[in-house]
């Protein structure tokens, strides 16, 4: 055997050695590199949050800082609800009779200005001709989730539309009837009440 055979085992060995250590550390160094991708993550949101957190602060400063009449009732201010000359009864379907009750609402601010404003609507139709007992004819509930839906808007104006079925309710149209309606401001909790009395066309 040569003088040189057992040095390159040697060598071997050692090379062997290597390679299974690196086989060895390997899954440490994924660890390590998925732990720093981690730190980077959690410090971006900690800088995120420290950044919404100022902005609060800022916020918060600001709302201390208004004077006391400046309230809900001065930044928002609903002052009456109108119900339009356009609410009466129509015959949608042309067939000679009027099965439809549609009233319009215009919620109005201090200024004269229409206001979109959540809230709920109770619309009841009243033949005051009638017995206390019938006079009422009917009575409908908005909510408010349905309500928003029914914001109507044109080039001139724009307000709350609601449509109802009265096809079961009048037979013949030929004396006034009262329309009453009540809404409820979901912001301040007030309540408002208006009525219009229809006439036949």
């Amino acid at each position: 055997m040569s003088k040189s055979a057992p040095i390159l085992a040697g060598v071997l060995l050692v090379l062997s050695a290597g390679c299974a250590n690196n086989k060895q550390t390997s899954p440490i160094k994924k660890q390590v590199a998925s732990l720093k991708r981690e730190k980077t993550q959690l410090k971006n949101r900690i800088e995120q949050a420290q950044s919404e957190n100022r902005q609060l602060k800022k916020q918060l400063l600001v709302l201390h800082g208004l004077k006391d009449e400046a309230k809900l009732k001065d930044l928002y201010d609903l002052k009456t609800i109108k119900v339009t000359r356009y609410t009466n009864l129509y015959d949608k379907d042309k067939d000679g009779k009027k099965e439809k009750l549609i009233v319009y609402i215009q919620p109005m601010d201090r200024s004269g200005d229409i206001v979109k404003t959540p809230g709920a609507v109770d619309v009841e139709l009243w033949d005051l001709n009638r017995d206390n007992g019938k006079a009422r004819l009917s009575r409908w509930h908005i909510k408010p989730d349905e309500l928003k839906k029914l914001w109507f808007t044109t080039m001139f104006t724009a307000n709350y539309r609601l449509t109802f079925d009265v096809a079961d309710k009048i037979n013949e149209f030929e004396e006034p009837l009262t329309v009453k309606v009540t809404f409820t401001d979901y912001l301040t909790g007030r309540v408002f009440e208006e009525q219009r009395v229809i006439k036949p066309h």
